[in-house]
């Protein structure tokens, strides 16, 4: 689920929602949105505004 998630920011190529992550993949948002908390605290995932994610500095 994780490299599902970063693959559809990726391709995104821009802060997205965890909602649209969701519709990308089809996936369930509430899902999406606890992989996201997940990757922002290992650093691979940060948020430049509210309630939007991209992917971190690798």
């Amino acid at each position: 689920m994780e490299k599902k998630v970063l693959n559809a920011m990726k391709k995104a190529g821009k802060p997205v929602r965890p909602g649209e992550i969701a519709k990308m993949i089809g996936a369930d948002s509430k899902e999406v949105s606890a992989v996201i908390a997940d990757l922002k605290k290992k650093g691979k995932v940060i948020s430049p505004k509210r309630c939007y994610y991209s992917l971190g500095e690798d």
